[in-house]
């Protein structure tokens, strides 16, 4: 009886000890496969490129002076004729050209002083391009200035005789699936270079994140060409 219960002891004792041991093996087999899948490497992925904007915004503020309002009424218009025609005998559409309505200013509401202003009147009136031609109306606004031979007083600005004009690209969406694709292939491209050198393989990716698309002027002097660039994050596992 009692070797009946040493071999049933034993055989409990062999059984454990193998069951622990296949638990060891598959404990440390799944560190081992943990630690590896920790290996990873994060690259990022630049995609840029130069786009012409497809809309442009441009203001043109101009100024007229005078002691009676109808003399004042009679010269806005007679100037405000004469911008627009000039805009239309250089390729701009009746469509494309907005008139606002003028801003009148009484100097004798704001006189301070013994000091007597030259005209009591100032109306500052805004005719606004909004085209998408472009290239058409960029030099444009470098011709506009042979207005003021004409005794046109063109408002003073940071940006060509009016408010500052805009320059807008609107079609980034069509650009975006092709502009990831090369950012993602740029950040392979980084990560397979970097696996090389540390003697390993690139393995799937563990992660991918697009980043936010930027558009900005190329620069200052050509604020009609874009310049659009993303950059992505991607994780990639590393395998020995």
């Amino acid at each position: 009886m009692k070797e009946k219960l040493s071999l049933s002891f034993l055989s409990i004792g062999v059984f454990i000890f193998l069951g622990l041991t296949s638990l060891g093996y598959l404990l440390g087999k799944s560190i081992v496969e943990m630690k590896k899948l920790d290996r990873v490497v994060s690259v990022k992925g630049l995609a840029e490129r130069e786009e012409t904007a497809n809309i442009v915004l441009w203001p043109i503020d101009f100024k007229v002076a005078g002691n009676e309002l109808s003399e004042l009424y009679s010269n806005l218009e007679r100037d405000n004729t004469r911008i627009v025609d000039f805009l239309k005998e250089n390729g701009i559409d009746s469509s494309e050209i907005t008139i606002s309505a003028p801003v009148i200013e009484d100097k004798m509401l704001y006189q301070y002083d013994n000091n007597v202003a030259a005209f009591r009147y100032i109306a500052t009136q805004t005719i606004t391009v909004y085209s998408t031609k472009v290239n058409e109306v960029y030099k444009l606004t470098n011709k506009i200035g042979e207005l003021i031979k004409e005794n046109i007083a063109l408002g003073n600005s940071s940006n060509q005789y009016g408010t500052t004009t805009e320059y807008i690209f609107t079609k980034l969406n069509e650009l975006k699936p092709e502009m990831i694709e090369s950012a993602t292939k740029n950040a392979r491209e980084v990560a397979e270079k970097f696996a090389k050198d540390s003697n390993s393989s690139l393995g799937k990716i563990k992660s991918a994140n697009q980043g936010q698309f930027t558009i900005t002027n190329r620069d200052q002097h050509n604020p009609q060409i874009k310049n659009i660039r993303v950059v992505s994050t991607v994780e990639y596992y590393l395998v020995d």
